[in-house]
């Protein structure tokens, strides 16, 4: 695996590929890898010739200092995990050379935003968008996948490309999950004992809200009712909210469809957890759980 950190030197190995013919796939990430990370990197494999992963912290997307210092990081063990993967390349460019001196431009996609995360994470999506469209002048992307776990990103992303004609293809890939529901999540390794055992609840609701759909309930507020019961019944959780949205315009529905979408974030100790689900989607979900992974980052320390 090859190791890059300048960004000149991202582009022109990026222009050497296109020049022999060659792919390019992209999982952007923040690091603390799980096997979530990996599903894309697969999914990237399988689009592409060459996979780009890369690995920067952004502090422009985080709204809360402190959430941004205690935010994981764990290069060594990623770049080892990476390599076992089969990655082409790792991009861990410097926060310097990403935000020059001087820098003043950010990207903003109206209205998406609006709703779900934006109300409480201000600037989050405009941090966001800033640092992708960044990295695909980086890497030069053919295609970049994202995961569906933050379904607002996804799609606000999506309409970023679509909106400024950027020339990659944007892939999401269903959230994988640990063997008891829990969407894996880099913030999944701040959860004490307890927190990680009551996390699932979350997944629960969301099944909840599924099953009740597809029983036959249509209207918003009483699917969500159930999920929140589900949530407020262990008395753990402080949701941020609890939403039914139309999965692009990602709005609120008053009468639930197909099309729709539930999310949730909740704080859980001192955690904010997010998820989601789509309505079309059967309750039953592809699992993991991320063991293999946690070994490897182990046995990264001890090498």
């Amino acid at each position: 695996m090859k190791t890059i950190t300048s960004i000149s030197k991202m582009q022109e190995f990026s222009r050497q590929l296109h020049a022999g013919g060659l792919t390019v796939g992209f999982v952007p990430t923040m690091g603390y890898l799980h096997d979530g990370h990996l599903e894309l990197v697969r999914r990237a494999r399988t689009e592409c010739d060459t996979v780009v992963v890369s690995i920067f912290v952004n502090p422009t997307q985080f709204n809360n200092r402190d959430d941004f210092e205690k935010y994981p990081r764990d290069l060594i063990a990623d770049s080892a995990v990476l390599e076992h993967a089969g990655v082409d390349v790792l991009f861990s460019p410097e926060a310097s050379e990403v935000y020059a001196t001087g820098a003043a431009t950010h990207v903003h996609v109206a209205a998406l935003g609006d709703h779900l995360c934006g109300p409480t994470r201000p600037g989050h999506f405009d941090g966001v968008t800033t640092i992708v469209a960044a990295l695909f002048n980086m890497v030069m992307p053919d295609v970049a996948v994202f995961g569906e776990k933050d379904w607002q990103q996804l799609q606000i992303v999506r309409r970023m490309a679509r909106d400024l004609h950027m020339p990659v293809k944007i892939v999401g890939v269903p959230t994988l999950r640990e063997s008891d529901g829990l969407a894996l999540s880099s913030r999944n390794a701040r959860l004490g004992e307890k927190e990680r055992a009551l996390a699932p609840t979350i997944h629960r609701a969301l099944s909840v809200a599924v099953d009740a759909y597809h029983g036959g309930e249509k209207q918003s507020s009483a699917v969500l009712a159930r999920a929140r019961a589900v949530i407020e019944e262990t008395g753990a959780f402080r949701i941020d909210y609890l939403e039914l949205v139309d999965g692009e315009a990602l709005k609120p529905v008053e009468t639930a469809n197909d099309g729709s979408v539930v999310a949730v974030a909740a704080f859980l100790g001192g955690v904010r957890l997010i998820d989601n689900v789509s309505l079309a989607r059967p309750r039953a979900l592809d699992a993991s759980s991320g063991a293999d992974i946690r070994m490897r980052r182990e046995d990264a320390h001890h090498a």
